[in-house]
């Protein structure tokens, strides 16, 4: 598991601790959509790896 991988997967666990203890409506769509765009980058980074492309075909 490559460094960046593993720091975004501790940023996504983070985001997740705090929307869990979040009160404030704003805060939790703030925190939501920082999560949306960590998993976006989760999920670019695992499709360029070459075993996920040999799982896909």
């Amino acid at each position: 598991m490559s460094d960046r991988y593993f720091h975004l997967l501790e940023r996504h666990q983070k985001l997740d601790a705090a929307l869990r203890m979040a009160r404030d409506p704003l805060d939790v769509l703030r925190l939501a959509r920082l999560k949306a765009v960590v998993k976006a980058h989760l999920a670019r980074l695992f499709l360029r790896r070459p075993e996920a492309v040999l799982a896909t075909v």
